[in-house]
């Protein structure tokens, strides 16, 4: 290890690493707690205005983005504020819980423990996970079915970033979509390197969010089988089958591993 002092570790391009090797152990493993208010879940809130809302793929990328910034902040580093939270959730089976605000209730939960990440006017919000029965009483009140979002068409991802693939032949609604995105960031960071993740973190981990027809899914799994991508297998709590292939991250050209 270097000889950071230890104060700096949390701060520096060596706290940065020390949090990727954590991420990229993985997770899971513990199970679940005999109490079921005790199941520890990732809260995220999609902002979604009742005029002009964002696109469904700016406010997935959104979503994407604000999770592994979560994954990856000083503050669940070493000694810091968020480190034990994080870490009981990590370690535990993961879950992820989309919900939606708008107006005063968005501006009330960005008072809450989290990270928020903006992307072409579409924003969304990854809280600090924790028991799903300690939730805060200003995301816990929010609706987690709702509102959707018409499917869009971006255009070509731009090549140099991630792009995460949605099996469009499962129909996801957006809250489902957007816990599967924020996994599929999470177990890309992961798979990259520390420096390539180091370098993913300086453009704010901006990722494309694209759906993918059955021809193109094919060849996704093809490259997740050669190690050339990252598959998101759903456990099946909710919309669709355990094991299920929900999105394929493909990481960009500056960060081919």
């Amino acid at each position: 290890m270097s000889s950071i002092p230890e104060a700096e570790l949390s701060t520096g391009v060596e706290g940065f690493r020390i949090r990727h090797v954590e991420l990229a152990r993985g997770y899971g493993g513990l199970g679940d707690p005999e109490d079921p208010a005790m199941v520890q879940a990732m809260q995220m809130v999609l902002h979604i205005p009742k005029v002009d809302p964002p696109r469904r793929s700016a406010l997935l990328e959104a979503a994407a983005a604000a999770t592994v910034a979560l994954c990856l902040d000083e503050r669940v580093g070493p000694e810091g504020v968020w480190e034990q939270r994080f870490l009981a959730w990590k370690r535990s089976r993961i879950r992820k819980v989309a919900r939606r605000a708008r107006g005063a209730q968005w501006l009330a939960v960005n008072e809450v423990d989290g990270v928020t990440v903006e992307v072409d006017g579409a924003q969304a919000r990854a809280f600090v996970p924790g028991p799903v029965g300690e939730v805060d009483p200003r995301v816990r009140r929010l609706q987690i079915n709702g509102t959707d979002l018409e499917h869009d068409d971006p255009g070509p991802a731009n090549p140099d970033l991630p792009v995460l693939w949605v099996n469009s032949k499962l129909g996801m609604t957006l809250g489902k979509a957007a816990a599967q995105v924020g996994h599929a960031s999470m177990l890309l960071a992961g798979a990259l390197t520390a420096d390539e993740a180091l370098r993913w973190s300086q453009r704010e981990f901006r990722c494309a969010v694209r759906e993918s027809g059955p021809q193109r899914w094919a060849r996704l799994c093809e490259q997740v089988s050669r190690g050339q991508a990252v598959a998101v297998r759903d456990a099946g709590f909710t919309e669709v089958a355990p094991g299920s292939i929900t999105v394929i991250a493909v990481p960009g050209q500056s960060g081919q591993h």
